[in-house]
């Protein structure tokens, strides 16, 4: 997933027999069986992963007929792309091409130009389970998507393994398998998004799930400015009103593409995020902050 997972089980006994422990040991097996297949299945970086096969597809032009997980991944992302109007788009990883921060560069406009003319949900024709790439050229990432899907699969194969207190925690997308062995909550901490390793609020998670998202872990600073890695499909530069975006909600996948829409939404995001009902806290570039858990 290409950050740092972590999964916590607990089972409320101060030590466990070797039936316990067996079947702790079979429910992290299948968690991290669980990660690698996804891993495996829709990493951009692995040649031989379903999405790499249809990218190769999608750069010629051509059609690509996919299983029901797929199509079940292609319908939420067409739901993003509508609720956000347009601004959450999975053909935008390719502008990814242009901004390589580990160089410590701004890209050249001309070369976030040439790749715009490669982004857009309205370029390829989706009617499951047939993805239809009219124009060549095209490359789809779910890099937004699949590790929350993730982390909310884990959770789910660990109640169905009879662990009901766990936690679920995969490069900062955070999901619960219920509450703390002594029924208390999971304590969240939420990384204030302009000082290095200061906790900006706790959240007391016992359901649910919390995804943040914020322009401080793949991100350069040029002139005082700072460029994250959350792109507007629009004009292929990274978002400038947020700082950063949490939110809370009963799967993964939901808080972690609502907290993405509210970067990419801008100054629209808080009230946005304000209409969509669920628990959150946002914070923009210049410090203020808002949302209901900053209220609470």
């Amino acid at each position: 997933m290409g950050s740092p997972c972590e999964i916590q089980i607990e089972t409320g006994t101060a030590r466990a027999d070797a039936r316990t422990d067996a079947a702790i040991e079979a429910a992290f097996a299948a968690a991290i069986g669980e990660v690698e297949r996804l891993e495996a299945r829709y990493s951009r970086y692995r040649e031989t992963s379903l999405l790499s096969q249809i990218n190769r597809v999608a750069a010629r032009g051509g059609s690509f007929e996919v299983d029901s997980e797929t199509a079940g991944l292609l319908d939420y992302a067409a739901t993003c792309h509508a609720e956000s109007g347009g601004l959450f788009d999975i053909t935008s990883g390719i502008l990814r091409r242009a901004w390589r921060f580990q160089e410590g560069r701004l890209p050249e406009a001309a070369e976030v130009e040439a790749l715009l003319g490669r982004v857009g949900w309205h370029r390829l024709e989706w009617r499951s389970p047939r993805l239809v790439f009219g124009t060549p050229g095209l490359e789809l990432d779910f890099g937004g998507i699949v590790k929350e899907y993730a982390a909310d699969r884990v959770a789910a194969l660990l109640q169905a393994a009879g662990m009901r207190h766990a936690l679920v925690n995969l490069g900062g997308d955070i999901r619960t398998a219920g509450p703390r062995a002594d029924g208390s909550a999971w304590q969240i901490g939420i990384r204030d998004p302009r000082r290095a390793g200061e906790v900006l609020l706790r959240v007391a998670l016992q359901e649910g799930a919390l995804s943040t998202s914020g322009d401080y872990e793949r991100c350069i600073e040029i002139d005082g400015v700072r460029y994250g890695h959350v792109l507007d499909p629009r004009t292929g530069w990274p978002v400038r009103f947020m700082a950063s975006a949490s939110v809370l909600a009963p799967l993964c996948v939901v808080a972690g593409s609502a907290s993405t829409i509210a970067m990419l939404r801008g100054e629209e995001g808080p009230g946005w995020l304000e209409a969509l009902g669920l628990p959150c806290l946002w914070v923009d570039v210049d410090g203020r902050s808002g949302g209901s858990l900053a209220r609470a």
